[in-house]
């Protein structure tokens, strides 16, 4: 029994003993070699092409403004031009001799549109022919149909190729666009 109090005599009085401290001094060295590989993508819009505005804003003015581009990603055309509007100076020369206190040559104007033409002789009313009014002109203008069949037939031709060309204009837009 002296045995074990001695050891516990020796290990409760160890515990009091001041312990020094341990230094432990270290050098590290650490080479880094890195690789990075890394894209860059850049997103823009393709170059465009603007057509030109044309103002068209003054109500008394018969033109209209016509403007267009196409773009593609490699060629950009733009255009723009105006158009005289025929009925809308028929309809101001027309109101403008009215006012003048012209009224056979206000309507000898409107008379110009075809299809005023057409209602005119419709109504019982014929347009005016060299200064004739009335049934003098209905007569005159049946006599130069008469006359002349192949008036209307050239009209409708004209209108024909009008059409013919716009068609082919149309084409060719659409397949600058493809």
């Amino acid at each position: 029994m002296k045995k074990l109090i001695l050891t516990i005599a020796l290990m409760i009085s160890g515990s009091f003993v001041i312990a020094e401290p341990i230094e432990t001094i270290s050098t590290t060295t650490s080479t880094v070699d890195s690789t990075t590989e890394s894209t860059t993508t850049v997103i823009t819009a393709p170059p465009s092409a603007i057509s030109p505005s044309i103002n068209t804003s003054n109500s008394d003015l018969c033109t209209i403004g016509v403007a267009g581009a196409v773009q593609t990603q490699i060629l950009g055309i733009s255009a723009g031009t105006v158009f005289t509007e025929e009925n809308c100076l028929r309809l101001k020369n027309a109101k403008t001799l009215y006012d003048m206190g012209m009224k056979v040559a206000a309507v000898s104007t409107m008379c110009q549109d075809k299809d005023v033409f057409e209602a005119m002789m419709n109504a019982g009313t014929p347009c005016p022919k060299d200064g004739l009014i009335g049934d003098a002109a209905r007569l005159a203008w049946e006599k130069e149909a008469e006359e002349n069949p192949e008036k209307d037939k050239l009209i409708k031709d004209a209108d024909k190729t009008t059409i013919i060309g716009g068609g082919l204009v149309a084409i060719l837009l659409f397949a600058l666009l493809l």
